[in-house]
């Protein structure tokens, strides 16, 4: 049993990622270089996000089950014509956007949190341009926290025979995922 929280649990679970997806478009639509875009975005495209980034960082794997997986995201890329001056702008906006909404400001969080949406945002443009790589039936990558766990206070002991679970070493933790085929 590990009792280090998964990302998708530190940075508060569907509540937290949820307000970022609707924080994000609100200002994706009114943002000059990414309103083209986003034009005509169905009005659940946030919501789908949201469940989406829930998978990623280790929560309900409510993407896969209802929404098709990671074929079914990287289809919605193919043929967008992503810029990465689109992209960067992306990935500014939703840290500005983190903040804002107040996700969790700790380096280990952050680190894990931008390590991501660079990987992601850079797989958007790979599968927007003129040759993408196949879509296959790849799973969800799930991130963790790699070499940055996140840091516990240890919590007193009351019997002071027994080492509590936050005096133990951390537990290194590794990403699960495979970008075979991607």
């Amino acid at each position: 049993m590990s009792t280090t929280p998964t990302i998708y649990e530190w940075m508060g679970g569907a509540e937290a990622i949820n307000r970022l997806t609707d924080a994000f478009y609100t200002h994706a639509l009114q943002d000059e270089i990414l309103a083209p875009v986003f034009a005509g975005m169905d009005s659940e495209h946030p919501q789908h996000v949201a469940v989406w980034l829930s998978e990623v960082f280790g929560g309900p794997s409510d993407y896969t089950a209802h929404h098709g997986g990671h074929q079914h995201m990287a289809t919605k890329h193919l043929g967008r014509a992503i810029t990465e001056k689109q992209r960067r702008r992306w990935v500014d906006l939703l840290m500005d956007t983190a903040d804002e909404v107040g996700l969790p400001t700790d380096p280990e969080f952050r680190g894990v949190f931008a390590y991501y949406i660079e990987w992601g945002t850079r797989m958007a443009l790979i599968y927007s341009g003129p040759n993408p790589p196949p879509v296959d039936a790849a799973k969800i990558p799930i991130w963790s926290w790699g070499q940055t766990p996140p840091w516990i206070p240890p919590t007193p002991n009351p019997d002071p025979g027994r080492r509590s679970p936050a005096s133990q070493p951390r537990r290194r933790l590794r990403r699960t995922f495979s970008l075979a085929g991607v």
